[in-house]
């Protein structure tokens, strides 16, 4: 086992937690809900769609861009990301450009650009976003912030892994196990050190959609692996090509595996999500919670803490999803 320091530990991330104090919201923690006799385990339902900009991104990209001298920032992102990044630019007073893919939900571009950021639009089949975004960091002299190999980004998004342990105490409970959705890795690494820190013996799994489950077997494989090219998802949010390095180099060392779900079992997991909880979310951020659903992991009588990561849906796609369920 490899044990060099990590990128990040417990202290980055309660320092985190410390600038995003009175600026993101302390998001709720479900518990006792319905779901949890479809799944025979008690479930904490971390509901990061109502976080601000709709997502858990904004955690990460506030801790980075608040630490960052640069008047100015660049990023890639589907949507969440993005979103993230220009509030977080907005209110630390720098300006922000987004590469966006062309294909992204047209209300994650329209939300982006709210919130006062210039985006530029890629074919993400043919050109890359990371060498679009470096040519623009390189001409205006902005910082790049990354969607999750950035140890400031993974830093802020163990905040969330930080808060579930507190609310958790709070209702005087501890989980045994958690699942966190999973695109690059940066919630996921930064959520398993927070918990691995504080709760030792916990186990954090994975979860990727069907045919993007990239980091899954990478940790069966031991090292870094790809996607097949050309795999579409609905989870737009999550379909990163391969684990980030940095990311990685965290997930082998904390994770117990990786959990997959097919689009179908998102949809039922989005459906579910509406009609039990009263709670909007993304596909991207239904992935752990259709993971659970589906039986990809054996929680019977656990105690399981389950990210909702996003509910930044596309409303034609979203009124489809609920019609068909």
């Amino acid at each position: 086992m490899n044990d060099e320091p990590l990128p990040i530990g417990l202290r980055e991330v309660r320092e985190a937690a410390a600038r995003l104090r009175g600026v993101a919201v302390r998001t709720p923690l479900l518990h006792d809900t319905p779901l949890d006799a479809l799944v025979g385990a008690r479930l904490l339902l971390k509901v990061e769609p109502l976080q601000r900009t709709g997502s858990f991104k904004f955690r990460g990209a506030y801790n980075a861009i608040a630490r960052s001298t640069a008047p100015s920032v660049v990023a890639w992102s589907s949507g969440n990301h993005a979103q993230g990044v220009a509030l977080a630019a907005a209110l630390l007073g720098k300006r922000a450009t987004i590469v966006m893919p062309a294909d992204a939900p047209r209300i994650k571009q329209e939300r982006t650009r709210a919130l006062g950021a210039e985006i530029v639009l890629y074919d993400r089949a043919r050109e890359s976003r990371e060498a679009i975004g470096a040519a623009i960091a390189e001409r205006t002299g902005a910082a790049i912030v990354r969607p999750y190999d950035d140890p400031d980004v993974i830093a802020g998004q163990g905040t969330v892994g930080l808060e579930i342990v507190e609310q958790a105490a709070e209702l005087g409970l501890l989980p045994d196990l958690a699942v966190v959705c999973c695109g690059g890795g940066g919630l996921i690494a930064g959520c398993a050190t927070a918990l691995r820190a504080l709760l030792p013996q916990i186990r954090v799994y994975a979860a990727e959609p069907a045919g993007h489950d990239d980091t899954a077997r990478s940790l069966a494989r031991g090292e870094r692996v790809a996607n097949a090219p050309g795999v579409r998802s609905i989870c737009d949010a999550l379909l990163a090509p391969e684990p980030g390095a940095l990311t990685f180099g965290i997930n082998r060392r904390l994770l117990a595996g990786g959990l997959v779900a097919s689009d179908a079992e998102v949809r039922r997991a989005m459906a579910l999500a509406f009609s039990e909880l009263k709670v909007v979310v993304e596909p991207g951020g239904a992935v752990a919670l259709a993971a659970l659903l589906a039986g990809r992991l054996d929680c019977r009588g656990r105690t399981v803490a389950v990210v909702l990561s996003g509910g930044n849906v596309d409303p034609d796609l979203y009124a489809r999803v609920l019609a068909a369920c």
